[in-house]
C-alpha cells in the first residue's frame, strides 16, 4: 500500500513538473545590427509589443540591437543554428543563397521607396520571400530602411569625383561592381566597423540611408553627403524554417499577424525617420549636403549602367523588368 501511495505521489509530481514545463513561454530572440532609433529597430520593438500583448505568457520576444549578439557576418549562421529565431538582414546578404535577390542591389533600379514597395507587394516580389526555404530560411516580410546616399570627405557631384576613393560596402558582388564601374575601390566591411573606418581613413566614404547615417554618426566623420538616391537598403525579416514550421499552428498564425502589423508600422515610419534624420544632419552643420542636378544624376546612372548587363544572366531579365515596371504607379 505504501509503495502504491509513493508511486501515486511520484506520478503526481511528474505531472505537475510536466505541466509547469509546458507552461514555459516560447522564447524568440530577434537580433539585428542597427540602433533602436532606426526603422528596423522600431519595427523589431513593435513586433515584440504586439506579440507579448496578443500572446501573453505564451511567447516572449527579446530584441537585441546594435550587433549585441551577432554582427553582419555571423547572424545568418546563428539563425540556422537556432541561436536566434528572427533576424532582419539587408537584402544584400542573401546573394549567396539565391542570385535573384541581387535585383535589389542594382543601382538606380527604383525611382523612389514607393516603387520599391509596389514591387515587394507584387506576386513576383512576394515569391522572393520563399526563394531560400531550401537553405533553411523563411522570409516573413520586407522592411524598408530607405534610399541610399553617398558620403565622402570630398564633394561627389559627378562620377569622376569617386574615382580612386575607397568606399565601404555591404558584402555584395553587385555593390562591388557598382563602385568599380566608377573607378572606385569597394571595401566589404561589417556595419559595426564603419564609423571607426571612416574616422581613421581606412575608407574614404560609404553609402547609406539618412537614418543609418545619423544614428551611427557617420555625418560627423564625413564632410560631404550627396543626395543620390541611387539604391535602396531594405531588409528581409527571416526566421529558421524548421523552427517556424515547428510552432503550433495557432501560435504561428498569431505571429504572422503581428509581423504584418509591425511591417506596416515600420515601413510607414521609415520615411518619416529618414526625412527627420536628414533635417537633423543638416541642422548639425557637421557636413554639407549636395543636391544633384538632373544632368548630374543622369551621369551617375550612365556610369553605373554596365552593372545591369553584368548581372542580368544571374538575376534574370524578367525579374529586372518587373522591378523597373514598379516605377509606374498602377
Amino acid at each position: 500500500m505504501r509503495n502504491f501511495i509513493t508511486g501515486v505521489a511520484m506520478l503526481g509530481a511528474a505531472l505537475a513538473f510536466a505541466t509547469t514545463a509546458s507552461a514555459e513561454p516560447i522564447k524568440i530572440k530577434f537580433s539585428h545590427v542597427v540602433a533602436d532609433a532606426t526603422p528596423k529597430g522600431q519595427g523589431a520593438l513593435k513586433f515584440k509589443e504586439l506579440v507579448e500583448k496578443r500572446l501573453p505568457g505564451k511567447v516572449v520576444v527579446e530584441v537585441y540591437p546594435n550587433s549585441q549578439l551577432y554582427g553582419d557576418s555571423k547572424e545568418m549562421e546563428a539563425l540556422l543554428l537556432g541561436d536566434v529565431q528572427i533576424i532582419a538582414p539587408s537584402l544584400s546578404k542573401f546573394s549567396k543563397f539565391t542570385k535573384k535577390l541581387q535585383v535589389f542591389d542594382l543601382p538606380f533600379l527604383f525611382d523612389d521607396i514607393q516603387a520599391v514597395d509596389r514591387f515587394q507587394k507584387s506576386k513576383v516580389g512576394q515569391s522572393l520571400l520563399k526563394s531560400i526555404e531550401s537553405k533553411g530560411y523563411t522570409g516573413l516580410a520586407y522592411w524598408h530602411n530607405g534610399m541610399k546616399q553617398l558620403s565622402a570627405n570630398k564633394p561627389l557631384r559627378v562620377p569622376a569625383d569617386a574615382k580612386g576613393l575607397k568606399f565601404r560596402i555591404q558584402s555584395s558582388d553587385v555593390l562591388e561592381a557598382q563602385f568599380k564601374a566608377l573607378g572606385a575601390n569597394p571595401q566589404k566591411m561589417a556595419f559595426a566597423e564603419v564609423y571607426q573606418a571612416l574616422q581613421t581613413g581606412t575608407v574614404d566614404g560609404q553609402e547609406n540611408t539618412w537614418s543609418n547615417i545619423y544614428s551611427q554618426k557617420f555625418h560627423e566623420a564625413q564632410k560631404y553627403i550627396t543626395e543620390s538616391n541611387h539604391g535602396v537598403i531594405d531588409y528581409m525579416v527571416v526566421t529558421n524554417t524548421k523552427f517556424w514550421n515547428g510552432l503550433p499552428a495557432d501560435i504561428r498564425t498569431a505571429l504572422e499577424q503581428c509581423m504584418d502589423e509591425a511591417t506596416l508600422y515600420a515601413n510607414k515610419l521609415a520615411d518619416d525617420i529618414n526625412q527627420g534624420d536628414k533635417k537633423k544632419i543638416m541642422d548639425s552643420g557637421k557636413t554639407e549636403i549636395i543636391t544633384l542636378t538632373k544632368q548630374q544624376q543622369q551621369q551617375w546612372r550612365k556610369a553605373m549602367a554596365p552593372v545591369y548587363k553584368q548581372f542580368e544572366p544571374a538575376v534574370g531579365k524578367d525579374l529586372i523588368d518587373a522591378a523597373l515596371a514598379s516605377n509606374k504607379a498602377s
